[in-house]
């Protein structure tokens, strides 16, 4: 009986899992596979950056409204989100939303448990204040992390996008179009990437200038090789030097330096690796080691000097 239970149990939950993943990947997969390629790069455009808010996300952003701002912060918070993924226009008030509904929860929290956690007076009234202060701040920090996670999934995506690039310049297109090749072709593997060159290229259709729309990546995205790209980009059209030499170079520039990173990360290894193996390590070994002799030592050698006195 219970062997018939858990295998019940797998299957349903195998075939949760397997519905769950067809209607969330294959059957889209298949959907845009039938598509024209220009089609189905062009429905890719149109979602991007369009969310569709909840009901309970309206109500987060309405309270997130009232929150106290300077425009300084709303700007500052506002590119952040934007190096995170996230350019609704109701992003600052849901984040500051989320802020106020944790601090609040939070402060309650505290404020009921705080009996059973200590009965200083001190903490009593420290603790609430903590605890108010880590809900507000926890958005924020998850935020920095986001934008951490994603500034190096673009930073490893160059690379490869550099040299698809070269290849579309190569080939006779013009440099409008191999963005627009990069982005279409980059949407699977990196989808970051692809997501950031898509913009763009709808900010060149919109009507703006090719350094403007390159100088809104740097900007939008906050990654220091990306400003790079950018630049050499706008000066490499500029000048009139040739696109495809300098993006085959700067390719190369960012494998070197990524090789580099390695070898320096797996040279702290055995300086990082000190602490664990004299914390950890050497206790255990010095026990084993050590421990039959020392237990001799006290069965033999303190009865012999007790019979000595």
């Amino acid at each position: 009986m219970p062997l018939l239970v858990s295998v019940a149990l797998f299957g349903l939950l195998a075939t949760a899992i397997t519905s769950y993943g067809y209607g969330r990947y294959a059957k889209p997969a298949r959907f845009l596979q039938q598509l024209d390629p220009e089609t189905a790069a062009q429905i890719t455009l149109d979602q991007i950056g369009q969310t569709k808010l909840s009901a309970l996300s309206r109500k987060v952003q309405a309270l997130g409204q009232h929150a106290p701002i300077s425009p300084q912060d709303a700007q500052t918070t506002r590119r952040m989100l934007a190096a995170a993924g996230y350019r609704a226009e109701s992003g600052v008030a849901l984040l500051y939303g989320i802020k106020l509904i944790l601090a609040i929860g939070f402060a309650i929290l505290s404020i009921i448990f705080r009996d059973r956690i200590t009965v200083n007076p001190v903490l009593r009234i420290v603790l609430p204040l903590a605890a108010t202060a880590a809900g507000y701040w926890t958005p924020g920090f998850l935020l920095e992390r986001k934008v951490t996670k994603r500034q190096e999934r673009l930073r490893l995506a160059l690379p490869d996008g550099l040299d698809l690039m070269v290849v579309s310049v190569e080939a006779g297109l013009g440099l409008d179009q191999a963005v627009q090749n990069v982005g279409r072709e980059l949407a699977v593997a990196h989808p970051e990437l692809s997501e950031e060159l898509s913009l763009v290229t709808l900010e060149m259709r919109a009507g703006k200038r090719r350094a403007e729309a390159l100088r809104n990546l740097a900007l939008r995205t906050g990654e220091p090789e990306l400003r790079k790209l950018t630049a050499i980009l706008i000066q490499s059209d500029r000048f009139g030097t040739s696109m495809a030499d300098a993006l085959r170079t700067h390719s190369e520039f960012m494998r070197v330096r990524r090789r580099q990173e390695a070898e320096e990360r797996a040279a702290k290894v055995g300086v990082k690796l000190v602490f664990p193996i004299f914390f950890f390590i050497l206790p255990s070994i010095l026990v084993v080691a050590a421990g039959p002799g020392i237990l001799q030592v006290f069965k033999y050698l303190f009865p012999m000097m007790k019979g000595m006195q």
